[in-house]
């Protein structure tokens, strides 16, 4: 029987078998030491030197002067072991910003990056691909609770940075989540489970998009939640500002009911101010989040704004959205929109179909800088939308306290401002005279700041909110969503910052409040040229009904896509994130502290990746020369097929065929896939 021996690895007293490295005694106790090519199925390398630790006591009340490598060291009776100290700790971040400098694999496809919710869209596209729609919508609701719904209206930034565009044209990212969410509400729905009862209670002030997913996210933790909302129904802007003939108010009903029934208590009408104070609610529960929205229209200060005919857009959305109150009857009139955005867009959509006879969009740049969804701008003009370009509003003109006409400003484009647009400057002396009836101001949202007694505003006018934290002035008050810092933006915004939140919240609720930390990540530059060799495949195009009869009604304007449509333009899907990324090694320790390889940058090899060993891809870019691959195929498998071919930075690792059974024992093998610890190996299906 093997001796035992007793050594302490970060304080943890530890019992092992005398012979045993320092690896595996920490492993044998529940401790793990990073490391990177060390396998037990394979002889110690130590190539990596992420595993180093410093005996601070060597049994004897000295310590060891150099750090060893715990997959060679062997554990010593009597040894004082720590991986934690500043030594180490320096000595890993050098041997991971080595590594990392030459690490040119995708950690996340750049869709997901472009996300603001950081959704998983490779993974969800894929399970869209297989057929697996309550499998696609859990990978969504690990991110946001409303996949039917904001798949509708997002307007998919995600899709701007798809590499499918640089083969022809970006995936339909969108309009596939909203498809796979319809297929799921039609089924067993996906509900995520929640956690043990916390004891904890939670209110969230407002139920749009930022609201419902803190509460959402919150309740899957184990806090009791409840949701306070002034309007009459859940939903937010969603509801209130989002017109029927994008988002159906049946399909967002039916996913608030899924928050609802996962144990989310909700409050409607109750106004803050009014029916209950801030006072109150930090009174009764353990954290409170603001997420009051923006719901006054910005104003542009223009003489005559005073007239009646002019409206916010905001005010103006709000019945016709909802539902809850009569259409204005525009039969016969002709109405402005000024603003080139997605409110904008909505006002003068909706101002068609309740009978106007004309409907114009006053802004005061080209097409091309307008940052409306490009489809919207194209389907209202379909719909007999009229576009003044370059043109702002100088006055809006009046009769007896009613609007009649808006006098234009000429304008034309100057040099580029601080978002990169060419600014627009007034052409001297050149106006144009619009007669109109009504003028919907769309220019912008903000804070109505009622109830919001002792919280902090910026100068903005928005809630002063740490933007790790979302802690406000008032202890146990977070604030997030389109009330913050800059103020109103798209909906996955602000459901990004909510699931953010909730994280920083349960951690406040457990003791000890963590900010937000952005994640290391490695990213890669890809061309057109990159992709030269991929068949091209016309992105998909959702059918929708014909301009001249959807212009009458607030029916939805999109058909959907059928089956056989979604799974063919998911399989378009490049897979451009790493395989590997849940489960990769290397990025789980780059995340463990600050990383910054971009101070060891240097040249890079440029690989291609391989398919030669038949059932396994290898990306040599993502490959670290750990050496486990090779030592796996000659020690364990006892092939031999892997080697190492080079010398110095130029080394890579190839296959090398000799007869087709080796071949054959490739194909049913996969041990060098199973200990590669970066996903440089995929199995092909």
């Amino acid at each position: 029987m093997s001796k035992m021996i007793t050594v302490t690895i970060n304080d943890k007293v530890c019992t092992c078998e005398e012979g045993c490295s320092i690896l595996q005694a920490a492993a044998a106790n529940g401790l793990e030491i990073p490391n990177l090519c060390n396998d037990e199925s394979v002889k110690v390398y130590g190539a990596c030197g992420l595993c180093a630790v410093e005996v601070v006591d060597d049994g004897s009340g000295k310590g060891i002067p150099k750090l060893l490598r715990a997959c060679s060291a062997k554990a010593v009776d009597g040894y004082v072991i720590r991986y934690d100290t500043e030594r180490v700790n320096r000595a890993r971040k050098i041997a991971l910003e080595l590594l990392m400098s030459d690490h040119t694999g995708d950690c996340v496809a750049p869709c997901s990056l472009n996300c603001p919710a950081g959704t998983d869209c490779q993974g969800y596209v894929k399970k869209i691909a297989q057929g697996d729609y309550h499998g696609a919508v859990e990978i969504v609701k690990e991110k946001l609770p409303l996949p039917a719904s904001i798949g509708r209206v997002c307007p998919h930034p995600c899709e701007k940075q798809c590499r499918r565009g640089l083969v022809e044209e970006p995936i339909s990212i969108a309009f596939l989540k909203a498809f796979a969410a319809d297929r799921d509400l039609e089924q067993d729905t996906y509900r995520a489970a929640c956690a043990a009862e916390s004891g904890k209670r939670v209110a969230v002030v407002g139920g749009g998009p930022a609201g419902l997913t803190a509460a959402y996210f919150l309740r899957r933790k184990g806090h009791a939640v409840t949701v306070l909302d002034a309007a009459k129904k859940m939903g937010g802007m969603l509801r209130y500002g989002i017109p029927a003939y994008r988002l159906p108010k049946a399909v967002l009903d039916r996913e608030i009911e899924e928050i609802a029934a996962m144990g989310v208590t909700m409050q409607n009408g109750v106004r803050l101010g009014e029916d209950i104070t801030l006072e109150q609610l930090r009174s009764e529960y353990d954290a409170v989040i603001l997420a009051v929205g923006a719901w006054r229209s910005m104003q542009m200060g223009c003489v005559g704004e005073d007239l009646e005919g002019v409206i916010g857009g905001i005010e103006f959305l709000h019945d016709i959205s909802s539902g809850e109150g009569a259409l204005p009857d525009l039969r016969g009139k002709s109405v402005a929109v000024c603003g080139g955005g997605n409110t904008a867009m909505d006002a003068c959509r909706s101002a068609v179909r309740c009978g106007a006879e004309n409907v114009y969009v006053i802004y005061r740049r080209t097409r091309e800088e307008m940052p409306a969804d490009p489809l919207e701008i194209e389907e209202s003009v379909e719909e007999g939308v009229i576009y003044k370009y370059l043109t702002n509003p100088a006055e809006i003109m009046g009769e007896n306290g009613k609007v009649t006409a808006v006098r234009l400003q000429i304008m034309e484009l100057g040099e580029p401002d601080a978002s990169g647009r060419r600014f627009p400057v007034p052409v001297e002396g050149k106006f144009e005279t619009l007669p109109v009836d009504m003028v919907i101001m769309a220019i912008g949202q903000k804070l109505s700041p009622k109830g919001l007694d002792g919280v902090e505003l910026t100068k903005k006018g928005t809630i002063a909110a740490d933007e790790a934290t979302f802690v406000t002035n008032l202890p146990k008050v977070f604030a997030i969503g389109d009330a913050t810092n800059r103020g109103a933006d798209i909906a996955i915004a602000a459901i990004g910052e909510a699931n953010r939140c909730a994280d920083v919240v349960d951690s406040a609720l457990k003791g000890k409040l963590s900010p937000v930390r952005k994640p290391f990540l490695s990213k890669r530059q890809v061309t057109a040229e990159m992709l030269a060799d991929r068949e091209k495949i016309a992105r998909c195009k959702m059918p929708a009904r014909d301009a001249a009869v959807r212009r009458r009604d607030f029916d939805e304007v999109n058909l959907g896509l059928t089956e056989d449509i979604a799974r063919a333009e998911a399989k378009r899907c490049l897979e451009c994130g790493c395989h590997d990324y849940a489960d990769c090694k290397l990025i789980r320790y780059a995340n463990l502290q600050e990383i910054h390889p971009e101070r060891l940058a240097g040249a890079k090899n440029t690989h291609e990746k391989e398919r030669k060993l038949v059932c396994i891809e290898r990306d040599n870019g993502k490959c670290i020369l750990c050496g486990l691959c090779v030592r796996s195929c000659e020690e364990d498998a006892k092939q031999g097929i892997l080697g190492l071919v080079g010398r110095g930075f130029t080394t890579v690792i190839r296959p090398e065929f000799l007869d087709r059974a080796t071949v054959e024992v490739c194909k049913t093998c996969g041990k060098c896939v199973n200990v590669c610890p970066t996903g440089a190996l995929k199995l092909l299906d």
